[in-house]
């Protein structure tokens, strides 16, 4: 096989590699802090008590209730809460259908990234299979697949902090078939908990993760690079690293 697409194929896996990174920057962002503090310090931020007259311990409630759905653990968004003086269910039906659509585009997210992370491996192997110098094939490879993302990441979030309202109202338009995103903030308690501002912030929250894990790996790749004394074995020992034995 040639060089040339050796190199194609190491890229490819540390793209699919970076996609699975990107997925589960997601999930570390909406799930990754004890009992929801993010959360909590943004309806301090936006002030979102007043605006539904309800205490904190029963939003944190709901929001505990509306995450376990996002996952798949609750049938139903429906849940009873004193909200503005009134027992009531804090959602309704426009929000139970908008909050389907919104779990299913998750989960399929959840679905495509262990896809990712099943190509990557076989990729991978196939590199080793084919006696690849994975040691300095990999770094470079993801260092190109870095800069791909970074560009391509680069112009999304100029779009976004130079105008987020147009760009989350493009970001719906594509990934939704209907208007069910479209909330009346004097009728409906969801758009209130969660205001646009907070998209905002959540969005900056998992562009922090997601750097975080790149440069994780960056220094990860660094030290394999860059360390001496040691090689990658033939693909019947899985790629182990061994130090090299001096011979005398």
């Amino acid at each position: 096989m040639k060089k040339l697409e050796i190199k194609i194929v190491a890229i490819l896996a540390m793209l699919l590699f970076i996609f699975v990174l990107l997925i589960t920057s997601f999930e570390v962002a909406i799930y990754g802090d004890k009992n929801y503090q993010f959360y909590e310090k943004e309806y301090e931020k936006y002030d979102v008590l007043k605006d539904l007259d309800m205490e904190m311990k029963e939003v944190m409630k709901v929001t505990s209730y509306m995450m376990d759905y996002l996952r798949g653990r609750e049938q139903e968004l429906s849940i009873e809460t004193k909200v503005e003086g009134v027992e009531q269910d804090f959602f309704n039906e426009q929000d139970r259908l908008h909050m389907a659509d919104v779990q299913n585009l998750f989960l399929k997210g959840l679905l495509f990234r262990n896809v990712a992370v099943g190509l990557c491996i076989l990729l991978l192997l196939f590199l080793l299979y084919k006696k690849a110098k994975l040691r300095t094939l990999l770094p470079k490879a993801f260092g190109i697949s870095f800069l791909i993302i970074v560009i391509i990441s680069g112009i999304i979030g100029s779009l976004f902090y130079h105008d987020f309202t147009k760009y989350f109202t493009i970001f719906h338009e594509i990934f939704f078939t209907n208007d069910l995103w479209l909330f009346d903030y004097d009728t409906d308690y969801m758009i209130r908990m969660l205001p646009e501002g907070f998209f905002n912030d959540f969005l900056v929250r998992i562009g922090v993760v997601f750097s975080l894990f790149l440069i994780g790996t960056m220094v990860l790749f660094g030290i394999l690079f860059f360390l001496p004394g040691y090689k990658f074995t033939k693909p019947g020992n899985c790629g182990k690293l061994l130090k090299d034995k001096d011979p005398n």
